[in-house]
Order: C-alpha cells, then structure tokens, then sequence
C-alpha cells in the first residue's frame, strides 16, 4: 500500500512536470497527450488514496484494536499466577501444621493460616476461572472478528484494480491514433522522446 502510494504521488509529479516543459506550448498534439496522461495520472492517485484509507479504517485499526487486547490479557494471567503462588505458600503452610503433633498453639497457629488461605484460595479460583472462559472466547473469536477485515481488503483490492483498468483503457484511447500502424507510433515516440532528451530534461540512457 506504501509502496502504490508512492508510485502514484511520483506519476502525478512527473504528468505535472512535463505539463510545465516548454514542448507543451510548441506543440498542441503533445500538451493534449500529456494533459491525457496528467489526468490519468492524478485519477490513479485519488483512487489508490480511496483505497489506502478504505483499508486503514477496516483493516489497520481493527488490527491494532484487537492487538490492544493482548496485553491486558498478559495481566490478567500475571495476576493470576500472582495468586497461584499465594495459594500454594499458603496451603504448604497449611500441610506443614497438618504434620505436626496437634498441640494447642500448633492447632491454634494451624486455624490461623486456614483462615488465611480460604479468601487466598477463592481469589485464585475466581481468576483461573475467568481466564478458563475468557482465553478460549478470544482465541475462538478472532476468524469471526478478522473476516470483515479480509473481506474489505479483498473488496479495495478488486475496486483498485479495476478502477486503474479503466483509467489506463481510457488513457490508451486517448493517446491511441486511429490508422496508425504500430511501427508509426513508435517512431512518433521515439520523436517526442529525442526532442526531451535535446530539453536536456531527463538523463541519457
């Protein structure tokens, strides 16, 4: 896209230079040929700039919307990692009073740290089931998200293309002269480009 759009403001600068070169005053045929072409030329820009933007709004910016979704999905499985960390300190300590001979501040410090580990634990839980249902909802929506986006871009593409068909079909009416066999045309070419190239306008090949 980059790439088209650079190539087309370049043909508009070109048609507009030879536009201004003094062989347009000289010669009427030329001025029509090359207005023809500076025609054609600012067409093919507009069009490829429809399509560059057509494809920013439906292509480029849903793209970086569902890319904007990965990092607060990276948090959320920090964050619960966070917890499964907690809850297993937590329930080690547990295990480890468990063990030991049921003495009363043994018993005592044991109810303390499963008072801890209940809200730990159902933190836990609660996160690990949020991402068990949210994960597999994002994975499975992104063809259903994605689709409209191929669709737009496969629908600029066929729009672009064949808009330049007919900017080049008419273009080509437009230079083409009737009764003229091809050799004619192109010496008549090789004419206009020599009296360039005595303009001392474009480099010698």
């Amino acid at each position: 896209t980059e790439n088209s759009s650079t190539m087309s403001k370049s043909a508009v600068k070109i048609s507009s230079d030879l536009l201004s070169n003094p062989l347009c005053e000289q010669d009427q045929e030329f001025l029509n040929l090359v207005t023809a072409l500076d025609t054609a030329m600012k067409r093919m820009d507009a069009f490829n700039q429809e399509k560059v933007n057509q494809i920013q709004k439906t292509v480029i910016e849903p793209l970086k919307k569902f890319g904007s979704v990965f990092p607060s999905l990276n948090m959320a499985v920090k964050r619960r990692e966070q917890a499964l960390q907690d809850y297993k300190r937590l329930q080690s300590k547990v295990e480890k009073y468990e063990e030991k001979e049921k003495t009363g501040p043994v018993l005592a410090k044991l109810h303390q740290v499963r008072e801890e580990l209940r809200p730990v634990k159902d933190d836990f839980e609660a996160k690990n089931r949020q991402l068990l249902e949210e994960m597999p909802r994002f994975y499975n929506s992104r063809l259903d998200y994605f689709q409209p986006s191929f669709e737009s871009l496969i629908r600029a593409q066929v729009v672009y293309y064949t808009e330049m068909h007919k900017i080049f079909r008419d273009l080509t009416q437009q230079l083409d002269q009737p009764g003229h066999t091809d050799e004619q045309r192109e010496q008549e070419n090789e004419t206009k480009l020599s009296e360039l190239r005595a303009l001392s306008i474009v480099a010698d090949d």
